[in-house]
């Protein structure tokens, strides 16, 4: 059974949500599908197809997409920015993705969801964006275009196709720790390396886990501050009320020195989510995951 942090957000016209969660506004014109996953929903490989032939997405010069790219939108009372750029943008996180529940639905861009390409799902970067995921686990990589919006479960930063996350070793545990790193077509020498085209491509071969320089860790950073008497004080609150090691670091942040309040290490995305929640029971709505 799939991990159920593996689920999937639309954003939609109307959610209609057991329980009764508030109805969003459309911001794609044209939307009509529901929100899965709230609550108890779960996603899944369907069926099994060896995907590891499946080239990368190339990259290649696109213009916009006229749906899914409003400047600001609203999923269940949080609101999310879309960038205008995507150059130069790198992240670190927590990866998960989506399967057969959305497979031959639409896209946030409207196009049909295929999870047998290589595709994604991501909240602010434009669509489409070609970008280059690093499982930080294992240092498999791929290319994956994102073309749609989410995922909206706290705590991730992208959904892979099912496709994607098989190439880079992520299906059994649903989740992975990941860096993505936006490729530019327009100047490939000053971007991450760009896919060859799908025929010159060789086969990749069956996933063999790389040896990397050390093992990412999960932080949950709860705040930054610029006075370390404020950063020391809510350190010894967060010990208190959480029993884990909290760590101020201190860096420049080109404006002075800023004082960032960690949680961790963790020792997986699920303790990660835990202690989330219990964070919020502290007055911490919105932790930031910072992959060390």
């Amino acid at each position: 059974m799939v991990n159920p942090c593996v689920r999937r957000r639309r954003l939609p016209c109307a959610v209609g949500v057991a329980g009764g969660i508030v109805l969003l506004i459309c911001v794609f014109g044209g939307c009509s599908t529901q929100i899965p996953g709230f609550p108890h929903e779960r996603d899944g490989p369907g069926e099994h197809r060896d995907v590891s032939h499946v080239p990368d997405a190339v990259p290649r010069v696109e213009a916009r997409s006229r749906n899914g790219n409003p400047a600001t939108y609203v999923v269940l009372g949080r609101r999310y920015s879309t960038l205008s750029d995507s150059r130069g943008y790198v992240e670190r996180g927590i990866a998960s993705w989506y399967g057969r529940k959305f497979h031959g639905r639409t896209t946030s861009n409207g196009e049909t969801y295929d999870m047998y390409a290589m595709s994604a799902a991501h909240k602010s970067l434009p669509i489409p964006t070609y970008v280059e995921v690093t499982n930080l686990e294992n240092g498999r990589r791929v290319v994956v275009r994102v073309n749609d919006r989410g995922p909206f479960h706290e705590n991730r930063i992208i959904d892979l196709s099912y496709a994607a996350a098989s190439r880079i070793g992520m299906l059994g545990k649903g989740t992975a720790l990941v860096e993505i790193r936006a490729i530019d077509p327009r100047a490939p020498a000053t971007s991450v390396r760009v896919a060859a085209a799908p025929a010159a491509r060789p086969a990749p071969g069956p996933i063999v886990p790389k040896r990397v320089a050390a093992q990412p860790r999960i932080y949950l950073q709860a705040g930054a501050f610029s006075s370390s008497a404020n950063a020391e004080r809510l350190r010894r609150r967060l010990e208190a009320g959480l029993s884990r090691p909290v760590r101020v670091i201190a860096a420049d942040s080109g404006g002075g020195t800023v004082h960032r309040v960690q949680v961790g290490p963790l020792a997986s995305v699920e303790i990660a989510d835990q202690v989330t929640s219990n964070m919020h029971g502290l007055g911490v709505s919105e932790p930031l995951v910072v992959i060390d």
